[in-house]
């Protein structure tokens, strides 16, 4: 059971995209503002609206543990904001200058995507705010945009209805037709399922357009050459053009808006219809679940936001915490430790640790004891449970070791180099998975695209003696630790 449980009606124009981090929920508008509010009480935040683009906001975007928020607008820019405090910590331009339609983070928070109405695509790194890679569509506008769960792709929807897989170095991985009239919205899952039929790892995707249907696909790493896009099904029952679609957290309940006025969230597995919302007086354009309660955010062009609860707890993913790059616990915001335990199904004391200002060097200092006292946590069987997470994350804490170089990843399957071999474009991969590449008759070259002059693969000793000595170090690590 859905219930409407808070109205937010701040905006003075058409919604356009609502985003959650584990604390807070976003809003933007027609009306050049982003508003900010706390989940606890649904209170605007007292640095809220953000003001800075000088036209209409079209999307808006948490990193995983909300530490930053990303908006892009007509005016041609993708602006971050510091979440502490409303400060803004960069304004990056397109480089066509083109409208910026769609924005998305990464799961690690290395790269955030921004995709404009010429078809042009920028990939931004995340630590130093300046542009990595960029490419464009073939036709029409991007408007459109979902990170694989393990970062290592992404997808894009065009307005032409063109969905295309990207790898992180902006390589065209796979491009296909998928709405006649234009795509208006895509999701993943991030929860990978088996496809059934090989058994091998994949993810669902969610996309919708104006043909009023809503997709499901299932995207497979069918090896380490590339992936596939395989259609599935269609879900029924909106009327008019789908302009937004999500999964839940879980992965097991889909929502899509609708020119309909309408919100229907389906049952993944089965595609039945569970709820159909029709509160919205106009147009639903946004709609999006929440990572860390069982709420769910819809956005109209009646200047609205409505806030849903359901009756069953809507779990979280697993991994939010741990997908965030190397942050050390002890270095936790209070957020951080809510995301954290949202991961390990303890979502009912959010409140209570955000209450307590229990943040990541205060968490490895709980005791029996604090939790007791101080915490007023009666049961004892939470209290074990508590306690026997933090130890789990203590011991996560001795064996983690630092990132890989990227010098030392394979471009192709970015996973570590055991046998490292430099081509004739000068780079090096993976021994095995560069033949892969030359026996399917690909004759250029992976990072660049050029014609390979040579098929000719040496072994670079040089980098593989550096790989070594980087594992005896990280070994060495991990036993004085």
């Amino acid at each position: 059971m859905a219930t409407l449980i808070h109205t937010l009606a701040d905006h003075s124009d058409d919604v356009n995209c609502c985003a959650f981090s584990p604390s807070l929920l976003a809003t933007c508008s027609l009306d050049k503002t982003v508003r900010i509010y706390s989940l606890s009480d649904f209170t605007e935040l007292s640095y809220s609206p953000l003001k800075g683009h000088t036209y209409a906001v079209h999307c808006c975007c948490f990193s995983p543990l909300g530490h930053l928020l990303a908006s892009c607008s007509t005016d041609g820019t993708t602006m971050v904001w510091d979440t502490r405090d409303g400060q803004v910590l960069a304004v990056l331009g397109q480089p066509s200058g083109s409208p910026v339609r769609v924005c998305r983070f990464s799961p690690e928070s290395t790269y955030l995507v921004s995709g404009a109405a010429d078809g042009s695509v920028v990939l931004w790194n995340v630590q130093s705010l300046k542009l990595y890679r960029s490419g464009s569509v073939k036709d029409g506008s991007l408007v459109a945009c979902a990170f694989s769960p393990n970062g290592n792709c992404f997808v894009t929807g065009s307005s032409w209805g063109d969905i295309t897989i990207w790898d992180d170095t902006m390589r065209c991985l796979y491009n296909e037709k998928a709405h006649d009239l234009g795509v208006t919205c895509c999701d993943i899952s991030s929860h990978p399922i088996s496809d059934g039929e090989h058994g091998s790892r994949c993810f669902q995707m969610a996309s919708c357009g104006q043909d009023n249907k809503v997709k499901v696909w299932l995207i497979l790493f069918a090896d380490s050459l590339g992936v596939e896009l395989r259609y599935k099904c269609t879900l029924s029952g909106h009327s008019a053009p789908v302009l937004a679609c999500a999964f839940s957290y879980d992965g097991q309940m889909l929502v899509s808006g609708s020119v309909d006025k309408c919100v229907i969230i389906y049952e993944t597995n089965t595609g039945n219809i569970l709820h159909t919302l029709s509160q919205h007086t106009r147009y639903v354009t946004t709609c999006v679940f929440a990572p860390c309660t069982a709420l769910l955010a819809t956005g109209s062009m009646d200047k609205t936001v409505n806030i849903w609860q359901f009756d069953s707890k809507q779990p979280c993913a697993g991994n939010t915490v741990e997908n965030e790059s190397e942050v050390a616990v002890q270095n936790w915001s209070e957020d951080d430790v809510s995301a954290w335990l949202c991961a390990q199904g303890l979502t009912d004391l959010v409140g209570l640790f955000k209450r307590n200002n229990i943040d990541g060097k205060e968490l490895l200092h709980l005791t029996k004891e604090s939790l007791t006292n101080e915490l007023k946590i009666e049961s004892l069987g939470l209290r074990s449970k508590i306690l026997q997470k933090i130890e789990e994350l203590r011991m996560k804490m001795v064996s983690v070791s630092v990132a890989i170089p990227d010098e030392f990843l394979c471009p192709i399957t970015r996973e570590l180099m055991k046998e490292p071999v430099i081509a004739a474009d000068g780079y090096s991969y993976e021994k095995e998975a560069m033949e892969n590449w030359i026996s399917n008759k690909r004759r250029s070259s992976p990072m660049t695209n050029l014609p390979l002059h040579s098929l000719m693969l040496t072994p670079n000793r040089t980098l593989k003696m550096a790989i070594s000595r980087w594992l005896e170090t990280q070994q060495k690590y991990g036993e004085t630790t």
